[in-house]
């Protein structure tokens, strides 16, 4: 779905997609509050986009308890003073998903409070008051995709790749990704990326609705396509 449509049709209107409320044509303000780095991200602004990219030591940019919590809070103060936000990684990882060896030592309560901690971050990224778009790069996979799934838009590189691996682990995921999956590409394909742990390319992704676009770089053409729907000033 094309962001025009996620905007108000007037240039200081406001507008509405998914039932959410969007009124992005406020400049975001330079100085965030909680910092512009930490262990798990690092959050710039480029012409006047802020873009929060995830990090890690390994570049693998997996979701940890720690992460989601440093997450959750970043993008809670970000909706405070709404703007375009762009969610990515690097070129080789958007994310590979929960930190399995967390997964591994839960226990039946502790698999419910995890649950829905990630629940909170997806529903915090869904129902920002301003455009999210995930710019994705490289590997995309189980909670990762989870993450990509709560944006309102998807711009891949051509070389990225998405995946729910969590059954060939004798996984599901329950951070909402097997809601907001079916929803966006219907439910016999959904099933078939869910239980048969398929994986698959960008071009696969952009022709069954996974992703809106293939970019060469998805953070730039994101940055681009939220300046025009925003007409922010140069």
């Amino acid at each position: 779905m094309p962001l025009g449509r996620l905007v108000g049709r007037e240039r200081r209107g406001v507008g509405r997609s998914c039932g959410f409320v969007f009124d992005i044509f406020r400049r975001p303000q330079e100085v965030i509050p909680f910092g512009s780095v930490s262990q798990f991200f690092q959050l710039e602004t480029r012409s006047g986009v802020r873009i929060l990219r995830l990090a890690s030591a390994d570049g693998t940019n997996r979701l940890s308890r720690a992460c989601v919590l440093s997450l959750t809070e970043a993008i809670g103060a970000l909706a405070a003073n709404p703007g375009p936000l762009i969610l990515t990684g690097n070129s080789k990882f958007f994310s590979v998903g929960a930190e399995l060896n967390e997964i591994a030592a839960l226990t039946g309560p502790s698999a419910y409070e995890f649950a829905k901690m990630g629940q909170r971050l997806m529903r915090l990224v869904a129902d920002f008051p301003a455009p999210v778009c995930a710019a994705v790069e490289g590997h995309c996979m189980g909670g990762g995709l989870d993450l990509a799934l709560a944006c309102h838009q998807r711009i891949a590189s051509a070389h990225a790749v998405f995946g729910h691996r969590g059954a060939a682990l004798g996984l599901v995921t329950g951070w909402g990704g097997t809601q907001r999956l079916p929803r966006l590409i219907g439910k016999a394909r959904a099933l078939e990326l869910l239980v048969a742990a398929e994986k698959v390319t960008a071009a696969c992704a952009l022709r069954i609705g996974l992703v809106d676009l293939i970019a060469p770089d998805p953070a730039a053409e994101a940055v681009r396509r939220l300046r025009a729907e925003a007409s922010l000033p140069d």
